[in-house]
């Protein structure tokens, strides 16, 4: 009798506002990183929806008008960083690291400011898109 392959481990749940890390592979640096998740959260509980929307956190400050300044108060990682607008990208869920230390889940106005530096970092101000 042939054997079915164990099932596929759970899908993780992240929520809208969390950070998370993970292995980018556009990234020079192969450590996983802090990403901050801005999909809405039905997309993101959804046990078949295989992918969520981050935008990946640097601790390199550059003060670049699609970068979003972040606060160690704010998000509980070891040093000031900065959420990248610029480059917001969808990641399957599975590639996902959850992080083995206490995070804090970003508010909503700094998730605001997230989708503002995400329409900066595509040349567009925020103004226009409301015309």
């Amino acid at each position: 009798m042939a054997t079915q392959p164990p099932p596929a481990p759970p899908l993780p749940k992240p929520r809208r506002g969390e950070i998370w890390f993970i292995r980018l592979a556009t990234d020079p640096k192969k450590d996983p990183r802090p990403v901050v998740v801005v999909s809405l959260d039905g997309r993101n509980q959804h046990p078949r929806a295989p992918t969520v929307t981050i935008v990946p956190i640097s601790t390199t400050p550059t003060e670049y008008p699609s970068h979003v300044p972040l606060s160690i108060g704010e998000t509980g990682l070891p040093e000031n960083s900065e959420a990248q607008g610029e480059n917001v990208t969808v990641v399957l869920k599975k590639s996902l690291i959850p992080p083995n230390y206490a995070l804090r889940t970003l508010s909503e106005a700094t998730l605001r400011k997230i989708a503002r530096a995400v329409i900066a970092g595509m040349g567009i101000s925020p103004n226009d898109i409301l015309k």
